[in-house]
């Protein structure tokens, strides 16, 4: 099982709220994007260190 896509979800929704709060909504939905492939990535490669 992979967190992955949890993590970007999560992320670009948190993203998003906070922009929302801001007033730049589209700036917090990409500023989360960017952090969720960020954190998707490091829990794949987190995830294949372990299976080895």
């Amino acid at each position: 099982m992979s967190a992955a896509g949890i993590l970007l979800a999560f992320a670009v929704i948190i993203g998003a709220v906070i922009g929302i709060f801001q007033g730049q909504p589209s700036i917090g939905f990409l500023s989360g994007l960017g952090v969720g492939i960020i954190l998707a990535i490091l829990a794949t490669l987190i995830q294949n260190r372990r299976k080895t």
